[in-house]
């Protein structure tokens, strides 16, 4: 029973409820906004800022749990698109982060042929998505010093996971040559 993506559809009164009360009842102390308002989320919403022609927002659900969270996708007028993902304090830390990014990745390059990354990024302090993320077989890119702004205080690192379509495709992991 695996993770499957139902788009969000903000036009649906009670989908758009769901998406605001998903956002606003659930605290996400790694993300820049950690607690947003519900006039926050529904502005962004009507501006299209969750569904555009450069972003895609998807429920994440799991037989027998429900929704699990949402995903995020983002720049999807490039060939190597970002995402966000948001777990419901109630499924976090049940182990479910590793099934949650191979339904993404496994959606991503099924469904976008000219994609041929998907990457993530996370705080360098958000030490269980960064697990996650090794665990799913995706590689650390990247670490930017100081670049993610932090609510009331100094900034940290960004860190930059990613998984190339061929990876995907094999089940390997290209490692990073850069010494």
């Amino acid at each position: 029973m695996s993770v499957t993506l139902v788009p969000f559809q903000p036009e649906d009164p009670a989908d758009r409820e769901a998406f605001v009360d998903f956002m606003t009842s659930n605290y996400f102390p790694f993300h820049v906004l950690s607690r947003p308002s519900a006039d926050f989320v529904e502005k962004r919403i009507t501006e299209g800022a969750y569904t555009d022609d450069d972003h895609a927002t998807y429920w994440l659900e799991k037989k027998w749990k429900g929704r699990l969270g949402l995903v995020i996708f983002e720049d999807l007028n490039e060939d190597a698109p970002l995402f966000d993902v948001r777990l419901s304090e109630a499924v976090r830390g049940q182990g479910l982060g590793v099934e949650c990014l191979k339904a993404i990745a496994d959606f991503a390059f099924s469904t976008m042929p000219e994609i041929s990354r998907l990457e993530g990024q996370t705080r360098e302090d958000n030490v269980p998505m960064r697990r996650v993320f090794e665990s799913a077989r995706w590689v650390q890119e990247a670490y930017y010093r100081e670049a993610w702004p932090v609510e009331g205080g100094d900034p940290v690192a960004s860190v930059a996971y990613a998984i190339l379509r061929r990876d995907w495709e094999h089940g390997t992991v290209t490692p990073l040559n850069w010494r």
